[in-house]
This record gives C-alpha cells, structure tokens and sequence, in this order.
C-alpha cells in the first residue's frame, strides 16, 4: 500500500479511537496507559512502514502524517462544526451542586474525580460547594465555587 494512504489511515484510525475513549482517557494516564500508548505506537510505526523501512519512505510518512495534521488543524479552524467533531466541546458536568450522571457516564468522569478537582483547586470538600463543574476540552475538570451565602453546610 501507498504511503500516504497508509499515513492517512492510521491518523484517522487513531483520531476516531482517541475520540471515542474520551476526554478523560489522556488527562488521567497511568503507568499502564503510558505502556500501552508506547504498544500502540510501535504497532503503528509497523502498520505505517510495511516491509519498507527506507529514510524515503519514513520522510514520506512524516511529511504525510503532519501534513494531514494541518490539513485538519486548517479545516476545524473554518468549519466550527468540524471542530466539535473532533476536538469536543466543553460539557457541564454538575450544576447547583446536582451531578448530571447521564453526561457524566458518558463522558467516564466520577464523582471522585469532580470531589477531587473541587479540593485541589478550591478546598472544596462537598458538591453543594459546587456551582459549576465543567469537563473542558483538554479532559480536565474546571470548578466554579457556589456562593458562600448559598452553600449547604
């Protein structure tokens, strides 16, 4: 198979399974997951070189996977719904200290994982304490603190 092809399967290949394990999957890496992702990445380099492991065909692979990477960036850059595909959006995850579980399963973050970006960022110790907790792009989790005269406790 053609290199390029080759390149441009496997970034799309590896762009639909990242998308698909979530926003949470790369923010919490363990050391597991760091042996896994350098699994992945030595099965990829296999699936992308062949039985051609010439510096022409490597200097092909990359100018083709960073390439496709701008064609992209460009792309999500002029269609915002591109961008949504892709990279996601910021989701509301607790409101008015009221977990949202539907959003919340679906998006594999915990109760725990909330509790612990309130104490880390804010002190906070209960989610009545929690106005707004919003799972951003990146997978981290921002907390906006409930009023003081509103909080329970």
């Amino acid at each position: 198979m053609n290199p390029l092809l080759r390149a441009a399967a496997i970034y799309m290949f590896l762009l639909f399974i990242f998308r698909i394990l979530g926003k949470r999957s790369l923010a919490e890496t363990s050391s597991f997951d760091f042996v896994l992702l350098l699994i992945v990445g030595e099965a990829t380099q296999q699936a992308l070189l062949g039985n051609d492991f010439s510096i022409t065909n490597a200097l092909i692979l990359i100018t083709s996977l960073i390439g496709i990477d701008l064609v992209l960036t460009k792309a999500k850059g002029r269609f915002t719904f591109l961008n949504k595909l892709i990279e996601g959006s910021a989701l509301i995850i607790v409101e008015n200290g009221k977990m949202l579980k539907v959003r919340m399963k679906r998006s594999g973050v915990e109760e725990e994982d909330i509790l612990e970006a309130a104490r880390q960022l804010h002190g906070l110790e209960q989610m009545e304490q929690i106005k707004y907790a919003v799972l951003e792009k990146s997978g981290e989790i921002s907390i906006i603190p409930a009023d003081k005269n509103s909080s329970r406790g």
